[in-house]
């Protein structure tokens, strides 16, 4: 067997895994699945203070999985590679085959 997997691709994954590890920004990046959001909105749809938010989009900044763009005095966060929503949404598939109770058909509320 032959090892594929670099350095840089170990690190990747484990950026992700990271961000995955907690709640709070697996939340943010499945909201920024679909479009760019405000802080103060992200905040308010995963019912977390703002600066609790604002410190768990700093670490997605860090891992390099969002990006911040300027619109007049707010910023709006966006994930930064549009792959990374069609790899969120093949993980959720995956974690749907590992917990098939969670979802019931198309009607999914998880």
């Amino acid at each position: 067997m032959t090892l594929t997997a670099s350095l840089t691709h170990t690190a990747a994954v484990a950026r992700l895994g990271h961000a995955l590890s907690d709640a709070t920004r697996a939340g943010i990046l499945l909201a920024l699945r679909d479009a760019p959001a405000y802080p103060s909105d992200l905040a308010d749809e995963l019912a977390v203070s703002r600066q609790l938010l604002s410190n768990h989009l700093a670490c997605l900044r860090g891992c390099g999985l969002v990006e911040s763009a300027p619109d007049g005095r707010r910023s709006r966060y966006a994930l930064a590679d549009p792959h990374l929503a069609t790899a969120l949404d093949e993980l959720m598939r995956v974690m749907l085959i590992v917990d098939p109770g969670c979802c019931d058909g198309d009607a999914c509320s998880c």
